[in-house]
């Protein structure tokens, strides 16, 4: 059921949008209608508590701040 005032003033905004911000306000609209995604329970995860030994996690943890700390300012 969708209010008239309510979809009034959002097609009076819509008007008003250039063809890139309609297309951005269509896609924020549809994420409203879709079924949030579901992850996993932390509970369900604990069986891999304890897995990796210390110096596996330090690999790890300095492989992902390597790769994933970095701004490539020329990437656009």
């Amino acid at each position: 059921m969708v209010i008239a005032a309510v979809k009034e003033k959002i097609l009076d905004d819509l008007d008003r949008l250039t063809p890139e911000q309609q297309r951005r306000a269509a896609d924020m609209v549809h994420a409203l209608t879709t079924e949030p995604l579901m992850g996993t329970p932390g509970r369900a995860l604990t069986r891999f508590s304890g897995v990796l030994d210390l110096e596996s996690a330090g690999e790890m943890s300095a492989a992902i701040e390597d790769g994933c700390e970095r701004v490539d300012l020329n990437e656009w």
